[in-house]
């Protein structure tokens, strides 16, 4: 059979196969090893200790068309230049690179561009303060993220910097640990004028006092928007996205804001027609004023989020369906609300008045009850996203409900549902006839239930 495969057949197949199957591959022969590397486009390394670059650069050379490497490093390193200039020196045809090992010098970026001239997205961590003038060699970067750390041994930032123009073709941009006097970063505000996705986190500011401006005109042709756990500029930040910014159609904000800036963006914001993707997790800054302006303005709304939302009561929640979105709203996430367990008869009435809902996550109530889930997904037949994890008290009853009454159901999870048993999961499995990826734990998993699996060509996640 060996002699009867052609190269380029085998190696379809090694494409095809599980990850458990492929790493085996390489243990038949030394053609089945050649093979399988130069199959490989992609590869994710994690290193105990840097590796040694000899040994480094041996690997990577054996792997020639490489177009996305992530590499990582558990200890703590004082410079990843060497490291870097290795995956530069190996991958010609690198697209995608993360990079996030420790900080990197300008001159081994500068490098990475020589010898990278195809890269698409790049990863990485740089010292402070900011010198991006390395980015305009990268004519075909797209997508970059840049994790800011510690003080820079290098040059300090100079000041022709400001006046450099080299309009950027970055499409998506993603910082974290920007501080408000990080002055390199105007740069990005200035030239980046086709960025669509712009995602903060864990920022103190957008830049120095000279970065404002541009950060506002940036601004106003973004398109999805993402601010984790930026609570000094996060009301700022939504106070101008309501007066600029008519394309924003995905909004997520984690931990951190102020009720009433949210609540001036969901009331006032110039978005408010187009925004169709909304993600909160404000456990102390979410109301019902909230809810219900939501309700009210975001008529084009499809996918709602919200995690860890105590101050907000089924009053609230009902808004949504009582106020015309009932028949918009694709995707729910009540994640961790206390609400969805205090509240009986609250579900039900979701149910009933969200009837276009497609996907359902109420992951990590673990009060929720059966009677009270089931009595929602009599009203969802047309699910086909159903999460369920963490919800201790669930039990078989549910996916008995499930079976019967969503027929359409293709993707489930119920890891660690304390309730539900390999007896629930079998009969689940023969009577789903649109399931296709079931989530739960390996031990609920019966040789039946696996073999139906198998057969229905359903896969089993643990």
């Amino acid at each position: 059979m060996d002699s009867i495969l052609c190269d380029e057949l085998l190696q379809e197949i090694f494409l095809r196969l599980p990850p458990p199957s492929s790493a085996a591959v390489s243990l038949v022969c030394k053609r089945w090893l050649h093979l399988l590397r130069s199959s490989t486009t992609s590869l994710s390394l994690s290193f105990i200790h840097p590796p040694l670059t000899p040994l480094f650069s041996s690997f990577l050379r054996f792997h020639p068309y490489l177009s996305t490497i992530s590499v990582t490093i558990n200890a703590t390193v004082d410079s990843s230049d060497h490291i870097l200039l290795t995956v530069a020196n190996s991958c010609p045809n690198l697209k995608h690179l993360k990079f996030l090992t420790g900080p990197v010098s300008n001159y081994s970026l500068i490098t990475l561009s020589n010898c990278c001239p195809n890269l698409v997205s790049l990863a990485i961590t740089l010292f402070r303060p900011f010198t991006l003038l390395w980015l305009i060699p990268f004519r075909s970067l797209k997508h970059l993220s840049i994790y800011s750390t510690g003080d820079s041994c290098e040059l300090d930032y100079v000041d022709f910097y400001d006046s450099c123009d080299y309009e950027l073709n970055l499409e998506s941009l993603s910082l974290t640990g920007i501080q408000s006097g990080d002055k390199g970063v105007s740069f990005l505000w200035k030239n980046c004028k086709k960025v669509r996705t712009l995602k903060l986190k864990s920022c103190e500011g957008v830049g120095d006092q000279g970065s404002f401006f541009g950060f506002i005109q940036c601004l106003e042709g973004l398109e999805k928007v993402e601010l984790r756990t930026c609570r000094t500029i996060v009301d700022g930040v939504l106070l101008k996205l309501a007066e600029s910014c008519v394309m924003l159609n995905s909004l997520l904000v984690y931990d951190g804001g102020s009720k009433e800036g949210l609540l001036h963006f969901l009331s006032q914001g110039k978005c408010c027609s187009n925004l169709e993707n909304l993600d909160l997790r404000l456990p102390l800054d979410l109301d019902n004023n909230h809810l219900i302006a939501i309700a009210e303005n975001l008529r084009s709304l499809r996918s709602l989020r919200l995690q860890s939302s105590c101050l907000v009561t089924g009053e609230g929640l009902k808004s949504l369906g009582k106020r015309g979105m009932g028949d918009g709203l694709e995707e729910l996430a009540l994640i961790n609300c206390d609400v969805v367990e205090g509240e009986s008869g609250l579900l039900t009435t979701l149910g009933q008045d969200l009837k276009s809902l497609r996907k359902l996550d109420l992951s990590f109530n673990d009060m929720l009850l059966d009677k009270e889930l089931i009595s929602m997904l009599v009203s969802c037949n047309n699910l086909n996203e159903l999460k369920l994890r963490g919800c201790k008290k669930l039990t078989n009853l549910t996916l008995v409900s499930m079976a019967k009454c969503c027929k359409k159901l293709e993707t489930v999870d119920v890891m660690y549902c304390g309730g539900i048993e390999a007896k629930g999961v079998e009969l689940f499995v023969l009577n789903s006839p649109k399931l296709r990826v079931l989530q739960v734990e390996e031990n609920k998993v019966s040789d039946v239930a696996r073999t139906w699996a198998s057969n229905k060509f359903i896969e089993i996640v643990a």
